[in-house]
């Protein structure tokens, strides 16, 4: 994959991971679009990035999906990567749950799983249009070990990876690269300040990403999320009690 000369569409690209990605693609001669919930955090990035074009967007919501791809067609019609980043991190407890833990745990299945397929399949077709499109889902290590106190986010990237592999078999015939990015813990946000202090630094998994997406690797992990993806169901098994002690 060629990282310059792209339009690229990252959703929950203001911080973490897809500020990373922003970034990356950006310095290596990109246009980066940015959609997110936070209005300031899309002000903080323009501010340091006065080129990156943004968009306050609810994820969760259908008609928000369907409105973030009327505007970027409409405005930006050479947007050929879409990167579906945005993902929220919740810790239910589900012995003795909270009121309020349904209606989040619809929320992050909405944003994490249900808002990457929507959007998959709204823009395949102006994608397949394109010159060098591609899809880019980023998934987790904890798709094929789940992290017990994180149980829907788990669930929910379990599941993105396995639609990644369907949706490239189903766009095999067309000119659209579907890509996987695996991370581990990565020293970000996700979930609250201070809970991924025990990551890998953002700098390092984005070092050994961007080479492999210029390589032209089709799935892209690092760390754990590379022992979680080869492992044997016995080595998965031990991965699991060892991290959910």
């Amino acid at each position: 994959m060629d990282l310059a000369s792209n339009t690229v569409l990252i959703t929950g690209g203001a911080s973490g991971i897809g500020l990373g990605l922003a970034e990356r693609f950006l310095a290596a001669g990109s246009d980066v679009i940015v959609c997110g919930r936070r209005a300031e955090k899309l002000q903080e990035l323009k501010t340091r990035h006065p080129h990156v074009k943004t968009l306050v967007c609810d994820l969760s919501r259908a008609a928000d999906r369907q409105m973030l791809f009327a505007w970027v067609t409409r405005e930006h019609p050479g947007m050929n990567v879409l990167v579906n980043n945005a993902g929220i991190q919740r810790y239910p407890n589900l012995v003795a749950p909270s009121e309020t833990d349904a209606d989040g745990i619809a929320e992050e299945i909405a944003i994490n799983f249900e808002a990457p397929v929507h959007l998959s399949m709204l823009f395949a077709p102006h994608l397949a249009a394109v010159r060098h499109p591609a899809i880019i889902n980023v998934t987790s290590g904890l798709s094929f070990v789940p992290l017990a106190r994180a149980p829907v986010y788990s669930a929910t990237k379990a599941a993105l990876h396995s639609f990644t592999l369907s949706l490239r078999h189903q766009l095999k015939n067309t000119p659209i690269r579907v890509i996987e990015i695996l991370p581990p813990a990565v020293d970000t946000d996700l979930g609250g300040p201070g809970l991924h202090t025990f990551g890998v630094k953002l700098d390092a998994f984005l070092d050994h990403t961007m080479p492999k997406l210029a390589a032209g690797d089709l799935e892209i992990s690092y760390g754990f999320a590379t022992e979680a993806a080869h492992g044997s169901r016995a080595d998965l098994q031990n991965i699991f009690e060892r991290m959910n002690k």
